[in-house]
């Protein structure tokens, strides 16, 4: 890193909130050297409780946030609070109008907020996100909170950042329930219904309570980070499943909350730290780590590739006029394809012939 970038690193250390901010901002516009401070971050990290909050829009996710960073505050920890935006990075989107409804922590530095966009990555959260939450942890943070909007992937990549996920379900929901299991419902930690004091909370309750008796067994509720492995990570992982014995299984508690007034907030900390304590004690905790590293490797690895193969094909001449090459039926996608990977390979058996010999 160069002289700049070891002053901020430090002043981040040292609990200077302008300088978490410089860094996230570095961060999030992928700015020369971000690469080197992330790394540098690495070595501080470990210590904060990750939470994701997530749930369909409307459900209160802003106000439970905003009350969730207060009673933190009031048991004297520090917090840090990451909503994504999975809108246009430039219109800012509804997300950043939701922080009008943060207004119990304005003004206490040891409430840090920041909105992120997810860029329109493949995945969902970006990849700047999973590295502000390293800052936020370097920093020192004792909770860090990301909300995200119930929109799809977002909710599912959330299970790679954060430790625990509560999902968000506004009462009366009825038969948006079952149309919801096969997506963001399955990955809570916890479930939420918020807004109890309205019409439905009870039969909203019910519902969920009969869908976690459903999935005792394997399914939904059955184990905690078990079912995350189940059904949100197969695709990247074959070990990611791997949960923990079944006699330490997790089985996924419902509170009711109502967030304008604090009421259930209590309970709802409660069952957080009680599924901390249950992943450090089951041992799922260290999997889910390692885990999320590896996958943090997949990604970085993909865009490194990606630019890679970028500048190959500018080299060739640009993708439009490889694709005129392929409609004059002078050559065909697979074969472009196969030469422009040929640097790539050969750099990687120059590489494993180099490991080799050092062996």
């Amino acid at each position: 890193m160069n002289a700049d970038d070891d002053a901020l690193l430090e002043a981040l250390l040292a609990g200077e909130h302008r300088a978490l901010a410089r860094v996230i901002s570095k961060i999030e516009n992928r700015s020369p050297g971000y690469r080197e401070l992330v790394s540098a971050l690495y070595a501080h990290t470990g210590d904060a409780d990750v939470i994701g909050i997530t749930g369909s829009p409307g459900a209160g996710k802003s106000t439970l946030v905003d009350k969730l960073a207060e009673t933190y505050r009031d048991r004297g920890e520090t917090v840090g609070v990451i909503a994504i935006d999975p809108s246009s990075p430039f219109s800012g989107g509804a997300v950043l109008g939701d922080r009008i409804r943060m207004a119990a922590t304005v003004g206490d530095m040891d409430v840090f907020v920041r909105s992120m966009s997810a860029r329109g990555t493949l995945g969902g959260l970006s990849t700047a996100t999973a590295d502000a939450v390293k800052a936020m942890d370097a920093f020192g943070k004792d909770k860090i909170i990301i909300e995200t909007v119930g929109a799809g992937q977002n909710e599912i990549d959330i299970v790679r950042t954060a430790d625990t996920v509560a999902v968000l379900v506004p009462p009366g929901s009825g038969d948006d329930i079952q149309t919801l299991k096969a997506g963001i419902l399955e990955i809570a930690d916890v479930f939420v219904v918020n807004k109890a004091d309205r019409p439905g909370s009870d039969r909203t309750v019910q519902e969920l309570q009969e869908m976690i008796h459903l999935g005792d067994g394997g399914g939904l509720g059955a184990g905690g980070a078990g079912h995350h492995g189940a059904d949100a990570m197969d695709d990247t992982d074959a070990n990611w499943g791997e949960g923990p014995d079944e006699e330490a299984s997790w089985t996924t508690p419902i509170v009711e909350t109502v967030a304008t007034n604090g009421d259930g907030v209590e309970t709802f900390i409660d069952e957080l730290a009680n599924h901390q304590t249950y992943l450090v004690d089951s041992g799922t905790r260290a999997k889910k780590v390692r885990q999320r590293y590896a996958e943090e490797i997949r990604t970085l690895l993909r865009e490194d590739v990606h630019d890679m193969l970028e500048d190959e094909l500018a080299a060739a001449g640009g993708i439009n006029d490889l694709a005129e090459a392929v409609r004059k039926g002078e050559t065909d996608p697979y074969t472009i394809a196969d030469e422009l990977l040929t640097p790539v390979d050969d750099c990687l058996d120059e590489l494993e012939t180099g490991v080799k010999n050092t062996q």
